[in-house]
């Protein structure tokens, strides 16, 4: 054991250890029972039979969870470049000097925060008659956005008040102390929290089905509704539930290479 977890944890003993691996030993049990039990359900409930996964032999089903898997991806990086975007000049408003912009930055970016992002793509496309695709664009800019304004602002006012003061004590304007010192240092902070706010606007992109955006999900729902082929519901889910999960642990995994390298940096200096 390091020194370091020997510092903050008490090394455990003979029957601590023989403790934890009985606890480890039940807990495995029971999740095998229970894997054991659900794959009992779905066999004894029919989800493997031959006439539920049929459709995904077909090439016009591939084609169409292909198609809607592009739309899933186009949509995220749409939204995720305008939340961006969003987010860093709402930001730069919340820490403005003159105070009627900061409370207008504030009042835009509480607002979007506080309301649901189902309600403003709902609202967007059914108020404002925007097709699909930029309803739901539309909606996960304005929510993720204000999210981000606000992880923007913590980073920026995270950095030590130390390192300003000196910049400003050099006769850099503000703007410079803004680009050349403070944003550098806060971006190594955010990187984590930024790109797990993404991995959220990517599981949001969902929500599309329900103002019938040809998104992935939805073509899921399209193969698991068609009666020719029972109803595949679990089918569907057991084909698509791996792809969200597959590319929310690509961006998750980023997260935390980005976080183990700024402190293996940090620990450097």
């Amino acid at each position: 054991m390091s020194v370091e977890a020997s510092a903050l944890y008490d090394i455990p003993g003979p029957k601590a250890l023989a403790r934890h691996r009985t606890y480890g030993l039940i807990a495995t049990v029971v999740l095998l029972g229970v894997l054991a039990w659900v794959i009992y359900k779905l066999i004894d409930t029919g989800q493997f039979a031959g006439d539920k996964w049929a459709p995904f032999e077909y090439v016009g089903v591939q084609k169409l969870l292909l198609r809607g898997l592009w739309h899933t991806i186009q949509v995220f990086a749409w939204a995720a470049v305008l939340s961006l975007a969003f987010g860093a000049f709402f930001a730069a408003g919340r820490l403005s000097d003159h105070r009627v912009v900061r409370w207008f930055a504030g009042l835009v970016v509480e607002f979007f925060r506080a309301m649901p992002v189902l309600v403003m793509i709902f609202f967007i496309f059914i108020a404002m008659k925007v097709e699909p695709r930029l309803a739901l664009i539309a909606g996960l800019t304005l929510y993720n956005g204000s999210v981000l304004a606000e992880v923007f602002r913590g980073g920026v006012n995270a950095v030590p008040k130390g390192q300003s003061e000196a910049a400003y004590a050099l006769g850099m304007r503000k703007t410079s102390v803004m680009i050349h010192v403070l944003i550098p240092q806060a971006v190594r902070t955010m990187l984590p929290t930024i790109i797990s706010q993404l991995v959220v606007t990517l599981k949001d992109t969902s929500l599309g089905y329900l103002i019938s955006y040809e998104e992935f999900l939805y073509a899921g729902k399209q193969i698991a509704t068609n009666l020719d082929y029972s109803l595949p519901f679990i089918p569907v889910v057991i084909v698509i539930a791996p792809i969200y999960i597959g590319m929310c642990m690509l961006l998750s995994g980023l997260a935390r290479y980005l976080e183990s390298r700024r402190r293996r940096q940090h620990r450097g200096t």
